[in-house]
């Protein structure tokens, strides 16, 4: 029996009326049929499917099976009683070449699937890009070209005037430093290189997309348009002046690269500092900045763990055998605390750090979603078909009071995703790591929801019930 002790008392925070929950899936980590009805392969397939980038060799060739079995998640989602679904279109599904012939049945399944959840009155919220970028494309260069940034443009175009009729809120990018640094500096994710002057272009073209597409979705009259970062709360070991030079840096490659054009119409003030030679580039034009900070109705915030920095005794001296990650700087972790199995702190008061921070520097920040929250955990099913999975109910109690504390220091905070509504393909840790608040059994692909599903079923009807009785 497990002796996590019970959820904090605040388990069912203090949220205004009209605060919105929802759960939260990527196509690549769930959707499967990889190779059916059109779709054209994508960075992660090749990726996975080249010998040892995956824990195990693992792919998302079938996944969750959610393409086939979309009706059956979609009942999980009334059930749960969320507002809102968060879900990523596969860009490759709908253009297999990332730009030219359209492909109908791709365009059909999320029809289908928008519809159904409009009918079971849950709200789908689209992400246009979660990492999947069509093969083809980065065979032209990918995110290292405008050209890309372009494609995207058309896809969003195309994405909107299929479904912007039924689709209120739109997410550009997700975790765009996860595309440009792990994809393209650490090579832990695709494409899997490590580049320095590369990786940093990718990070720009990533934001010319955003703002590319925010320009079509204005045009196609969409309601509500935003970008998901990343953010971390970043603390230095000690006080000493290269500690502090150091948090300076990972501010910059963590944060600023993505806040400060998106949220201050400005390239970060240490750039030069943290990636000396490498940061300016022919990428950057004349107006790129303008259309990056085009306004925005909401910024998504997906977090899970705080980071603490120091200096590293090394840096590459020549800028051309640096990678965009290599800034004199290595990660401790000083949080005597409970870790995840990813190996992360569980430290709830850091959201509520980050939250502040942000508002503080940004006065004119838009309104905030928490786009993803969760907690990988060790889950076992019981004889008696539960899985008692207390550990993240937790963690969700926990990071939701947090969100009160800074909706409750003036952050307009709007919504919170949980981080996954399924267990699911976890990139390149494969299927090790269960994030879900439903278990899928690889082998039969049986779903059974977990006491956190129920813990957040609960949390929403009371939430509802404590909000009305105050409005009457």
């Amino acid at each position: 029996m497990s002796t996590t002790p019970e959820p904090s008392i605040r388990a069912v925070p203090h949220l205004p009326a009209g605060f919105r929950f929802g759960a939260a899936t990527a196509a690549y980590q769930i959707e499967g049929a990889h190779d059916e009805d059109g779709r054209g392969p994508s960075i992660w397939d090749t990726f996975s499917h080249t010998p040892g980038r995956t824990l195990g060799g693992a792919t998302g060739d079938t996944a969750c099976d959610h393409y086939h079995r979309h009706p059956e998640d979609i009942a999980l989602l009334r059930e749960l009683g969320v507002d809102d679904y968060r879900f990523s279109i596969a860009w490759s599904r709908l253009l297999p070449e990332g730009t030219g012939p359209v492909n109908q049945k791709g365009l059909d399944f999320y029809d289908r699937l928008i519809d159904q959840l409009l009918a079971a009155g849950v709200a789908p919220a689209v992400t246009l890009y979660h990492w999947d970028l069509p093969q083809a494309l980065e065979d032209r260069g990918g995110w290292r070209t405008r050209e890309t940034a372009e494609a995207f443009a058309r896809y969003t175009a195309l994405a909107a005037e299929r479904y912007g009729d039924r689709v209120e809120r739109w997410i550009t990018l997700n975790e765009p430093y996860c595309s440009a640094f792990v994809g393209h500096a650490e090579g832990r994710h695709a494409p899997g290189t490590e580049e320095g002057r590369g990786a940093l272009a990718a990070a720009h073209h990533l934001l010319v997309a955003h703002g590319l597409a925010v320009r079509e979705l204005r045009a196609a009259g969409a309601r509500e348009v935003g970008i998901t970062l990343n953010l971390d709360r970043i603390h230095a070991a000690s006080t000493r002046p290269e500690d502090l030079a150091a948090l300076r840096r990972a501010e910059v490659l963590h944060n600023e690269v993505w806040t400060e054009p998106l949220l201050a119409g400005r390239y970060p003030a240490y750039e030069e500092e943290t990636w000396a030679g490498l940061a300016e580039g022919p990428w950057r034009r004349p107006g790129d900045l303008e259309l990056i900070g085009a306004p925005l109705d909401f910024l998504g915030v997906n977090f899970y763990r705080p980071i603490t920095v120091a200096a590293a005794p090394h840096r590459a001296e020549d800028p051309e055998a640096r990678t965009a990650v290599d800034i004199g700087v290595i990660e401790l972790d000083p949080y005597g605390t409970r870790h995840t199995t990813m190996g992360w702190p569980v430290v709830p008061e850091a959201l509520t750090e980050l939250l502040r921070a942000l508002h503080a520097r940004h006065p004119g920040l838009p309104p905030v979603w928490i786009t993803e929250n969760g907690s990988a955990e060790t889950d076992t099913l019981d004889a008696d078909g539960r899985i008692r999975d207390d550990e993240r109910i937790a963690y969700l109690a926990d990071h939701l009071a947090a969100v009160a504390d800074a909706v409750a220091a003036g952050v307009d905070v709007r919504g919170y995703f949980a981080w996954s509504l399924l267990d699911n393909f976890e990139w390149a840790r494969g299927y090790d790591q269960r994030f879900g608040l439903v278990h899928i059994d690889y082998d039969t692909l049986t779903r059974t929801p977990k006491d956190s599903f129920r813990w957040y079923q609960g949390m929403i009807t009371a939430h509802r019930a404590r909000t009305e009785e105050s409005t009457r």
